[in-house]
């Protein structure tokens, strides 16, 4: 079910963000007075779920959920129309239009994306406002998985700031180590201020690994629920206890109990626990998995959470920001890919990668903020000067404004060919990858 969720989240997603890019090409193609011939959700090679013809367009779903289109007269695009092109340009199609006029058709796109962007963030933050753990509440120290380790950090220590810059939110912290060239890390490790200097190679680790427990907080280990086939509950151990001991081997936090009883597969230990103050002790059965089918509390239960409520007026600044904040980091992301020693090409991900960011339950808070970030990916993806993308028309378009000399039809069609075969290849590779991860 949680797979059908995030598939369901993702057509959802992509299907605002294209209606909303190709509306952008529709409306200016309008206000030029330029014949736009189909207004299309999805592509529909052979032939469309849905089509109905208004005035001069014809609108439709397709059945292939890989973008979407607007097919506007006298416009060589994925749609190859060569037989309309070897016709006179007549005045209401697009290479009729003044250069000026033809940029920014094109430009309306991926501006409009950025503006769905800001409006959904200054939306999300009005009615959502922002709730984040601040790195300075995260009093029982961190867990690190080996990776962390292999850098120096240690179970329990505190992040104070990273080259000397505070991070406020902890969940941005790896962020951090993975966009900028991060020479050293401070932390708190028994009361003593500890420099850790941060190895040349860890970035490229972290994005080939692609950990989300590289670090995490550490926490008391607290019952807040069971599996559906719990050893745990069977044994009598119930909400709210708090375990304190397996096996005579006294345990804090949820990190060490994990460890511990990964130890004792298939083989019954005794667990110690506090309930309403008193200090009970059940035997109970671990699992091959080295489990015994209990959920610790959330997070909100062990740490003081910062929330921040916007007005709609605070709102508005906030969520511009929050776009070029957003634009910035994937521009940083981008420049990675080309970086050959961090081999960031390799964790390039299509659309098993891009589902999986969803969350498996349907969660209009999280959807909303994904879907704004997705946004602005659209938007940048279509700007590079990639023929078949926006950015490659866009290019050629500044070469006329500038040379004042027109690339030839055919140039274009060969343009328009190349950049095809290069989106292909991108979007076998990104897939590609995604496969492969799931067969390791």
């Amino acid at each position: 079910m949680s797979v059908i969720i995030k598939i369901l989240q993702l057509i959802t997603s992509l299907s605002i963000l294209v209606l909303v890019h190709e509306l952008g090409h529709f409306l200016t193609a309008k206000l030029f007075k330029t014949k736009v011939e189909k207004f299309y959700l999805f592509f529909d090679p052979w032939f469309s779920i849905y089509k109905k013809k208004i005035g001069e367009t014809e609108y439709g779903i397709g059945w292939l959920p890989l973008g979407g289109y607007v097919k506007i007269a006298g416009m060589i695009d994925e749609s190859m129309d060569k037989e309309q092109m070897k016709q006179p340009p007549q005045p209401w199609e697009f290479r009729s239009k003044k250069a000026w006029q033809r940029l920014i058709i094109m430009i309306a796109g991926v501006t409009m994306n950025i503006v769905l962007a800001v409006v959904i963030y200054i939306s999300v933050l009005f009615i959502w406002g922002e709730e984040y753990l601040p790195t300075a509440n995260v009093k029982y120290g961190i867990t690190c998985d080996s990776l962390a380790q292999q850098i120096g950090l240690r179970n329990g220590d505190k992040i104070i700031s990273i080259d000397n810059k505070h991070i406020e939110n902890f969940m941005k912290i790896p962020a951090e180590l993975i966009l900028n060239d991060v020479k050293f890390i401070q932390v708190n490790r028994d009361d003593s201020i500890i420099n850790i200097p941060v190895p040349a190679d860890i970035r490229g680790k972290l994005i080939k690994y692609q950990n989300p427990s590289f670090i995490s907080v550490r926490f008391p280990f607290e019952i807040g629920g069971f599996a559906k086939e719990s050893n745990a509950k069977k044994a009598g151990i119930e909400i709210g206890d708090k375990l304190i001991s397996i096996n005579d081997t006294n345990l804090i936090y949820f990190d060490e109990f994990k460890k511990e009883l990964s130890k004792y597969k298939n083989q019954e230990v005794k667990i110690g626990l506090i309930r309403n103050n008193d200090t009970l002790y059940k035997n109970v059965k671990v699992s091959a998995e080295g489990m015994i089918g209990v959920m610790p509390k959330s997070l909100d239960n062990y740490f003081e959470l910062a929330r921040k409520d916007y007005s709609l007026v605070q709102a508005i600044p906030a969520g511009i920001k929050k776009t070029y904040r957003a634009t910035g980091d994937y521009l940083k992301q981008l420049k990675l890919i080309f970086s050959p020693e961090l081999k960031a090409y390799e964790s390039l991900g299509g659309f098993i990668s891009i589902g999986n960011i969803f969350p498996s339950q349907w969660d209009w808070q999280s959807f909303w903020g994904l879907t704004a970030f997705l946004s602005i990916i659209l938007a940048i993806m279509n700007v590079l000067p990639i023929p078949a993308l926006d950015g490659g028309h866009i290019l050629f378009l500044i070469y006329e404004i500038i040379t004042g000399r027109k690339p030839s039809d055919k140039f274009m069609e060969y343009a328009q060919i190349i950049g095809m075969v290069i989106l292909l290849a991108l979007l076998i590779i990104a897939n590609g990858n995604d496969i492969i991860k799931l067969l390791k």
